[in-house]
């Protein structure tokens, strides 16, 4: 690998990102994944356990969010280093390994990702290091070699099991491109090893009931199946690739369907796999997202071997531009109500803004309650939110939710005759629970600025007369999304 021209795409990728990295505040999703490492298990009805370990951890540091930003970027860095090398692998020098690091620094997919600490962005740099051990164990044909990738492959397994599928896409293209590499015993060790690294979490889920493919199918459901994926993958391909990156990834598919890359062509049919598996599912546009590395590498690689000079100008400019309008939509770069102005394009941004006010109104609200009255938040991120940020705010009552694994930690002790039910409640959801309910203000935010909340109109209700007990109302109130 060239180091200095890929060390210089990194550091000006960390700077960047480090420079916004805490400028809005918390995700929703950070919020659930510290709590959810606070409550340690083998899984979660929504994941496998290895983002929220990592995040209770990085959450006892004294900066609780840089420090959980950190890690993201760390990821992101990861990743642009990683495409350098598989760059390399491919036979790309200096100028391809800049080319194809610079473009994943550029990339929205991999800019937006790294805006939080979540399993997206762990996800992202798993599959980047899976490709580049697989095109080394590939070469060198070693078990050791192949333990490698086997060992990166199941530590992302505890991570995301989206894993699968890259795994399947390699099987598929080792089989009908390089069926001489599965004569081996090296593939068969490494998939072994993945397994057996996976094996608590698919222990943990099939003794819990299957609750994370139950999670994957209502992901799916929302968002229309396989034809809303198909739908939303021109979104990956061209939005999220980022428009200026485009003819990038081409110049990849070509180079690897090409006579000059037959040695690496799986990789080409490893891609081809993915995605038409995450559509064919319903996974999310971004599942597959991670592909977008290998093309890039490829196509850098293509891009040094025609060395025309009108290129040694024209991909620093697109480079540019795709970083620029990434860092502008995807990171919390602009005024507050730029970037809510911009929510149809960039929704995530926003979704780390104005915890602290929500906070701040519950806490007012509970404060005029009776003293040691519950708190029923509506989803994990208003919880998770009340619980992290709450002390600090003077808010030191006990804070529960039905939502995803927040359901498996239970109720709150005592009985639910007066309860402080916060958030997107849909109407006359609360009245099937208690008979008395009363809204005592609605969620706002300063500046007119919108957010999941304020568009579901969530509100602080004081519930009283409950039509149950604890024991009775939980199951009920207990649901996935």
């Amino acid at each position: 690998m060239a180091p200095r021209p890929v060390l210089l795409v990194a550091t000006v990728a960390a700077a960047v990102h480090l420079a916004v990295a805490t400028r809005y505040g918390w995700h929703r999703d950070e919020f659930y994944y510290v709590v959810a490492g606070r409550h340690p298990d083998w899984g979660y009805v929504d994941q496998p356990p290895l983002t929220p370990l990592v995040a209770r951890l990085a959450a006892d540091l004294p900066d609780q969010l840089l420090a959980l930003r950190v890690l993201a970027i760390g990821c992101q860095v990861g990743c642009v280093a990683l495409t350098a090398v598989l760059t390399a692998q491919l036979g790309g020098r200096a100028r391809a390994q800049a080319l194809a690091a610079a473009g994943v620094a550029a990339c929205p997919l991999f800019v937006g990702s790294a805006l939080l600490f979540g399993t997206t962005v762990v996800d992202q740099v798993v599959w980047c290091a899976t490709f580049v051990l697989v095109v080394r164990a590939v070469r060198r044909t070693t078990v050791g070699a192949w333990l490698a990738a086997g060992l990166v492959a199941g530590v992302g397994l505890e991570n995301k099991d989206t894993v699968l599928v890259l795994l399947a896409g390699v099987a598929v293209g080792l089989a009908v491109f390089r069926r001489d590499v599965l004569r081996g015993p090296g593939p068969w060790v490494a998939g072994l090893l993945a397994a057996a690294l996976a094996a608590p979490n698919v222990v943990w889920n099939a003794t819990h009931g299957w609750p994370q493919q139950r999670m994957a199918a209502l992901l799916s459901a929302q968002q229309g199946g396989t034809l809303g994926a198909l739908a939303q993958l021109p979104v990956l391909l061209l939005l999220f690739a980022g428009p200026p990156l485009i003819a990038l990834w081409v110049l990849g598919v070509r180079r690897l369907a090409s006579a000059a890359a037959r040695e690496d062509r799986w990789l080409l049919g490893a891609v081809v796999v993915v995605v038409v598996a995450f559509v064919a599912t319903g996974g999310k546009f971004y599942y597959a997202g991670p592909v977008l590395a290998p093309l890039f590498a490829a196509g850098a690689v293509s891009v040094e071997a025609s060395d025309g000079r009108r290129g040694r100008v024209g991909w620093p400019v697109a480079v540019a531009v795709s970083g620029v309008l990434a860092v502008l939509v995807w990171l919390p770069t602009l005024p507050v109500t730029t970037a809510n102005d911009l929510r149809a394009v960039s929704p995530f941004v926003l979704e780390t803004y104005g915890w602290p006010q929500f906070v701040d109104q519950v806490r007012d609200a509970e404060a005029r309650m009776p003293p040691g009255t519950p708190i029923l938040a509506a989803n994990y991120g208003e919880a998770g939110a009340l619980q992290l940020l709450g002390p600090a705010a003077g808010l030191h009552a006990t804070v529960v939710s039905g939502q995803n694994s927040y359901a498996d930690w239970g109720p709150p002790t005592g009985t639910p005759d007066e309860v402080l039910c916060v958030g997107t409640w849909a109407p006359g959801e609360l009245g099937a629970y208690w008979a008395d309910v009363r809204e005592i203000a609605p969620i706002t935010y300063s500046g007119h600025v919108d957010g999941e909340e304020t568009d579901l109109h969530a509100a602080i209700y004081d519930c009283r007369a409950p039509r149950g007990t604890w024991a009775q109302l939980w199951p009920r109130l207990s649901h996935l999304g």
